[in-house]
């Protein structure tokens, strides 16, 4: 049997290419609004709010990369490419993974470090030393990526035949150690200090709130420092959420030979980890304002542009009408961000903080 024909039904394969599409959509029209507010307001962005415009270059690169290809296989009912194509899904695959899990790594040690500490400015993280750390991530990624062409590893086709990832049933035997550092240095060391870093800063939240004596009036730095935490936990464990039943059915496929995995069953959390590149632009719609603005305003150039053209003016006034008044409130609260901006300790890693 073709390694590289699809498992699954024709319906299914449809189905799965229809689902794929939507996710690549999603994900590249999300990231490069993330990518183009944040190009906005480059002059003003502090730092540390870099790891979030990597994170979000990551998640287009995985979906612009793969996606197209994934969504054409499934709807030919066959792997399209063969061994090439294959190797180089798998190889982009593991790399944009490797370089996310390594951001989000980052942004909550990065995030621990300066909220643990007095406000300082000789505190705060330089752009330069940033950029270094953004530059390790992607050095290291690729280094894994590389491995299993250097023969440490190999990449072959999922078993449902419309995927290709790192062929880990042919690593067993004579690759093992590969798989135990893959799964302890992406996954596991990462995920716990992910957890490590988050957990430590809530206890530091929960003991300001503790100590203030009128939990009534809180101060805007404590409040901006409790949305920032809720957007970077949400962004980080729903990352190791989607990759987490795909690591599971991996291991299982591995370790569990005698256990049968029918080829639908092991499609699931293949699709599911996909969906990774998607969350992080409604995380940052749902929780930011500034960011939620700041997408209002490009759909408001959009209504002017068209109002533009001639015998439409009318159609598109109350659209208009709506962006002035949006306008106009980001005025009246442009000098009270200001002040507020004043008083940040520069520990945001979201490309649209709400002040």
């Amino acid at each position: 049997m073709d390694i590289y024909s699809s498992k699954l039904s024709p319906a299914v394969d449809y189905g799965a290419g229809a689902f794929l599409l939507l996710i690549a959509l999603l994900s590249i029209v999300g990231n490069l609004l993330v990518l183009v507010m944040a190009y906005k307001r480059s002059s003003h962005m502090k730092p540390p709010e870099l790891l979030s415009v990597n994170l979000a270059v990551a998640d287009l690169g995985a979906a612009a990369s793969m996606y197209p290809l994934a969504v054409a296989s499934s709807w030919s009912h066959a792997w399209l490419g063969g061994r090439v194509t294959c190797v180089y899904y798998g190889l982009m695959g593991f790399f944009f993974g490797v370089a996310s899990m390594a951001t989000l790594t980052l942004m909550a040690v990065v995030r621990f470090s300066v909220f643990s500490t007095v406000p300082s400015s000789k505190r705060k993280l330089s752009k330069r030393r940033v950029q270094a750390l953004l530059a390790a991530t992607w050095l290291y990624a690729l280094l894994w990526a590389v491995l299993p062409l250097l023969g440490w590893g190999r990449y072959g086709p999922e078993p449902f035949g419309l995927s290709c990832t790192l062929a880990w049933t042919d690593m067993k035997e004579s690759d093992n150690s590969f798989i135990i550092s893959i799964f302890s240095m992406n996954l596991v060391i990462p995920a716990i200090i992910i957890t490590s870093c988050y957990i430590g800063i809530v206890l530091r939240l929960y003991v300001s709130y503790k100590s203030m004596k009128n939990c009534n009036v809180i101060p805007s730095t404590v409040k901006t420092q409790r949305r920032l935490v809720v957007i970077a936990i949400l962004v980080s464990f729903g990352f190791i959420g989607c990759w987490t039943p795909y690591g599971i059915l991996s291991l299982l496929s591995i370790y569990s030979p005698n256990v049968s995995i029918p080829a639908h069953v092991s499609m699931l959390p293949c699709l599911f980890a996909k969906t990774s590149t998607v969350y992080n632009p409604f995380i940052y719609y749902m929780f930011s304002s500034t960011f939620k603005q700041e997408v209002k305003e490009l759909v408001c150039v959009g209504a002017r542009v068209c109002i533009s053209q001639p015998n439409k003016g009318s159609e598109n006034a109350p659209q208009v009408a709506m962006c002035d008044r949006n306008k106009a409130k980001k005025d009246d609260l442009s000098e009270q961000r200001s002040n507020e901006q004043s008083n940040d300790i520069g520990t945001q890693v979201t490309p649209m903080p709400d002040p």
